[in-house]
């Protein structure tokens, strides 16, 4: 078993990747840092930049290339550890506006069925997270976003739809060893 003492993974704060590393961590009984980057494909652009064999990544299943990162590097990273934790409540929310007034929010793609599927007339915009969503309409690029319940304290959003926490399966990937 490897010793793991950082983890590189989704943010800004908040995300559920970043809440599900600390999880790990604390797991594993690891006094541990978790390194927040824009995208997934950076995290691991810095991990084998790194060459850190006390690093690893940590994805979450439906973040919509995981597929791409896992295949382009098989021959630099394995899969190191799979585990399911709840995401934090995930959340319709806005800046200020009801849900009937709403028409563009901001939304990673992996949870952006929770609108699309609901409210087809809204136009979607796409965000690198949950937290960039929750940050994009603080900053009212947008009216509001699918975001974690987290991010709507942490920005003082106004929550209109709570979707629950979700069970959700998270990947550990570590360099492989040469």
């Amino acid at each position: 078993m490897r010793y793991i003492d950082k983890i590189h993974t989704l943010g800004p704060t908040n995300t559920n990747c970043e809440k599900a590393a600390y999880k790990w961590l604390k797991a594993k009984n690891i006094e541990g840092e978790v390194i927040l980057h824009d995208t997934l494909e950076d995290a691991v652009e810095t991990l084998l930049t790194n060459n850190d064999s006390k690093s690893a990544l940590l994805g979450c299943v439906v973040y919509p290339d995981l597929h791409k990162i896992v295949f382009s590097n098989l021959d630099r990273i394995i899969l190191y550890d799979v585990f399911i934790d709840n995401t934090y409540d995930m959340v319709l929310a806005s800046n200020g506006k009801c849900v009937n007034e709403l028409n563009c929010i901001a939304s990673h793609p992996a949870p952006s069925g929770l609108i699309l599927d609901n409210y087809p007339t809204i136009n979607v915009e796409y965000a690198t997270s949950n937290s960039n969503a929750g940050l994009r309409c603080l900053q009212g690029e947008v009216d509001g976003c699918i975001t974690t319940k987290a991010v709507v304290k942490t920005y003082n959003l106004k929550e209109l739809i709570n979707y629950g926490a979700v069970p959700m399966g998270f990947t550990v990937h570590i360099l492989k060893e040469r």
